[in-house]
C-alpha cells in the first residue's frame, strides 16, 4: 500500500489549499488589467488534459503560472515535512516534474512561458509579464 497524507486533518487542509485566485494572482491581474492588458484565466493547456494555465494571452501565446513555494519546490522557501516524509517527497517531486513537462510542452509549441513564485511582488511580476507581452507584440509567434 502506498503512503497517503499524514492524517485526515492534513488531507482536509490540503483540499482547502487555494489552487487558483491566490492573493498574488489577484494582485497581478489587477495591475495587468489597469495597464490595459486583457487576458483569459485558467485556460486548459493545449494537448495536456487536466492542466491549466493561470493567465493566458492566447493570440500572443504567452502563459503565466503562479507557483506556490511549498507545492512547487521554491529553491529559497521549499520545506520538507518530517511527518510522512516519503509520501511528501514523492508528491512534491511529481509536482515539479509536471511543471517542467508542461513548460517544455508549451515552449515546443512556440509559447512564452513565465513562472513566478508566490513570494515575488505583484509589481515585479506584472512588470515582467508586460515586458513579455510587449516583446511578443513586436515579434508575434509564427512570424520569422
Amino acid at each position: 500500500m502506498s503512503p497517503t497524507a499524514s492524517s485526515p486533518a492534513v488531507a482536509a487542509r490540503m483540499s482547502r489549499q487555494a489552487s487558483r485566485d491566490t492573493a498574488q494572482e489577484l494582485a497581478v491581474r489587477r495591475l495587468l488589467h489597469a495597464g490595459g492588458l486583457r487576458y483569459r484565466l485558467h485556460v486548459p493547456v493545449p494537448g495536456m488534459p487536466r492542466r491549466t494555465v493561470d493567465v493566458v494571452f492566447g493570440r500572443l501565446q504567452i502563459a503565466v503560472f503562479f507557483d506556490g513555494c511549498f507545492w512547487h519546490g521554491c529553491p529559497e522557501h521549499a520545506t520538507s515535512p518530517r511527518a510522512n516524509a516519503e509520501w511528501w517527497r514523492s508528491k512534491l517531486a511529481r509536482n515539479m516534474a509536471r511543471d517542467r513537462e508542461t513548460t517544455e510542452h508549451l515552449r515546443s509549441q512556440g509559447w512564452i512561458v513565465t513562472r513566478f513564485w508566490e513570494h515575488e511582488t505583484a509589481e515585479s511580476v506584472a512588470q515582467q509579464v508586460i515586458i513579455a507581452v510587449e516583446t511578443r507584440r513586436s515579434s508575434p509567434p509564427g512570424r520569422d
